[in-house]
């Protein structure tokens, strides 16, 4: 079992796609991870060497992942709100935040209709 960022990884798929499943990885992050690691991206999660995980979790390390990430997600988003922002009045509504159109949209954001 590969564990990563005390994430288990998916054994039966790709190391790339693998890695996506540890929050603040994505596609783009995870070939850099495996190109700085010198592991080749179409290796299964089950074949690699107790080596090879090694240096890729040394490589993950540097970058602020997991728990860490989504506390500075939370703590942005509540400074936002805090000091009374456009964006931060847009999350206490409950609305969307980036500047979609909210006439006949967002039914996802604003829940079901009145």
């Amino acid at each position: 079992m590969a564990r990563i960022a005390g994430i288990d990884l998916p054994r039966e798929k790709r190391v790339e796609i693998g890695l996506t499943y540890i929050y603040g990885i994505g596609r783009s992050r995870s070939n850099e991870i495996l190109e700085k690691a010198g592991v080749n991206p179409d290796t299964r999660v089950k074949d690699l060497t107790e080596s090879e995980l090694q240096t890729i979790r040394d490589v993950v390390d540097g970058y602020t992942l997991e728990g860490d990430l989504r506390r500075d997600v939370s703590m942005n988003i509540k400074r936002l709100r805090e000091i009374n922002s456009y964006r931060g009045r847009r999350h206490k509504a409950n609305l969307p935040v980036r500047g979609q159109n909210t006439k006949n949209n967002s039914r996802t954001r604003k829940g079901k209709k009145k």
